[in-house]
């Protein structure tokens, strides 16, 4: 049995068209974390996504966010060109997220040592409920058109639900994330949950390229089951 509260994440409805959805402002909880593990339940929520494997500082990189923007921009300005599905409303923009792994190489070994051409990734952009898969598959070919980029042949519009997390905010390098990886096991042990898998997911609240690297902000999480 849990020994403390959970965090029950009730995502914002938006009631009136006239009402702009900001998920700084109705979803704290989900992207607003304190800078101290706590568990959280998520809901399922719908994301357009790109996998991919190799080193997030190599060029190629920018290009799957790159990609990744111009289909959420396109559903963020379809009521301007004209093919906004039914349920629209302004929003804004979701962060970038990405869940990660290594290969099946790497596991083995462990060595304890990140090398980080051997990492795989999932990255992904949040979309709004009145996004279906019929809209989707729309803004995609409707990309391909406008924006021809050959990511696009492999970008995805799935829903990923997340269930019970441990989560916490992370400032500073992406390198010292190890440090509140810790914090979050910890937390785990102490409170009779344990990590699902090795995966964990990473919400961007930061440009990298404008910000000192003590200063990002990066929400973490994993998945944790409750110990029997």
């Amino acid at each position: 049995m849990l020994s403390l509260n959970i965090v029950i994440f009730v995502t914002g409805l938006i009631k009136s068209k006239n009402m702009k959805y900001d998920w700084k402002k109705q979803d704290k909880l989900l992207y607003l974390p304190k800078t101290k593990p706590e568990l959280i339940q998520i809901p399922a929520f719908k994301f357009f996504s790109l996998e991919g494997k190799g080193n997030p500082n190599d060029n190629f990189f920018s290009e799957y966010i790159s990609v990744l923007y111009s289909l959420s921009y396109a559903v963020k300005m379809s009521s301007k060109s004209g093919f906004a599905p039914d349920g629209y409303f302004e929003y804004t923009v979701f962060p970038l997220e990405g869940v990660w792994d290594i290969r099946e190489e790497a596991k083995k070994r462990n060595d304890g040592i990140l090398n980080k051409d051997e990492l795989i990734f999932n990255l992904m952009i949040r979309q709004p409920d009145f996004v279906t898969d019929k809209f989707a598959r729309e803004v995609i070919e409707r990309t391909k058109e406008k924006k021809p980029h050959e990511l696009l042949n492999y970008a995805k519009f799935e829903i990923i639900e997340e269930c019970l997390c441990v989560q916490m905010m992370h400032v500073g390098s992406y390198d010292n994330e190890p440090e509140s990886f810790h914090q979050m096991e910890e937390f785990a042990a102490q409170n009779n949950v344990e990590r699902k898998n090795r995966l964990h997911r990473e919400i961007y609240l930061s440009d990298a390229r404008k910000i000192a690297p003590e200063k990002l902000k990066t929400v973490l999480r994993f998945q944790v089951n409750p110990v029997e």
